[in-house]
């Protein structure tokens, strides 16, 4: 499943975060927790080069804790610092200001060299669509200035956003990049970050309950009560299909009705935290 998807506002939302660089002392590129490497745009991360750089891993509740420990290791740097969040109660964000301090310890220093006692951070914040950022900014901000939404591609513009602890963020829209390999493509479906629209969530549900097989067979067997669980995921499907009554007339499976509910089950961590990527390689990026 390769999807081919780079609308023209994405194309002006990377030109906008390259011009914009220079105004800025860090970036915070928000992740899903649940995808680390799926969600990883590599658009930003060609446009970002060396530029000091928080990584939240957002959602962080809905994964793993073992499996996002070891995401944070991989994934910190000199450069870089990891922090696991949930951008909707705020948990975690009260670390984000002082490890912006500690990345940004050298220039901070060189201020008060220069008699700046106090120094405005300022930092751009990025990530692919549907993965928090409006819901940071607005936790972060303690109003509502950012729009917030559970579709992908809600925020469209530049905004800057000063917060309570004296930090301003300049928000961006969220951006894909133009070609997504399956397994890419499967976890950006799987998390919501790729409209339900534009993909065949019949097929989508089915591969969802492909992958969770090999690692959470037994959240899909109690969450559902199954009695048998097959090799054959279609008929796992089926018969999550059967026990929650998604049939129509004659007895036959509700194929969508079945899809539309699993998803919406996983994506509420209605199964539990369940962690679709493990860390591979030291220095993921």
């Amino acid at each position: 499943m390769k999807i081919n998807w780079f609308p023209g506002h994405m194309v002006k939302t990377r030109r906008e975060i390259q011009a914009n660089l220079k105004l800025v002392d860090a970036v915070i590129e928000i992740r899903d927790a649940r995808i680390v490497r799926s969600s990883k745009n590599p658009e930003i991360e060609k446009l970002l080069g060396n530029k000091p750089r928080i990584i939240l891993l957002n959602k962080a509740d809905l994964a793993e804790d073992r499996v996002t420990r070891a995401w944070k290791k991989v994934l910190e740097n000199e450069q870089t610092l990891v922090l696991e969040v949930n951008s909707m109660t705020g948990k975690g964000l009260n670390t984000l200001k002082p490890a912006l301090q500690e990345l940004l310890k050298e220039k901070l220093q060189r201020n008060r060299d220069r008699g700046i006692v106090h120094s405005q951070i300022r930092a751009m914040v990025v990530g692919i669509p549907n993965v928090g950022k409006s819901s940071f900014i607005n936790k972060m901000a303690k109003n509502s200035i950012a729009k917030v939404g559970d579709r992908p591609g809600v925020t469209k513009n530049k905004q800057w956003i000063k917060t309570k602890d004296d930090l301003e963020l300049l928000d961006t829209p969220g951006i894909l990049w133009p070609k997504f390999e399956e397994e890419t493509s499967l976890n950006l479906a799987f998390t919501g970050a790729i409209k339900d629209e534009i993909m065949d969530i019949e097929t989508l549900a089915l591969r969802l309950v492909e992958r969770l097989s090999k690692n959470y067979k037994s959240r899909l067997v109690e969450r559902y009560g199954l009695e048998e669980f097959s090799e054959d995921p279609l008929e796992n499907l089926e018969n999550i299909a059967r026990k929650r009554g998604c049939i129509i007339r004659g007895g036959e499976v509700d194929y969508r009705r079945v899809a539309v509910m699993l998803l919406d089950e996983f994506r509420g961590a209605k199964m539990g935290p369940i962690s679709l990527e493990w860390p591979e390689v030291e220095n993921e990026g």
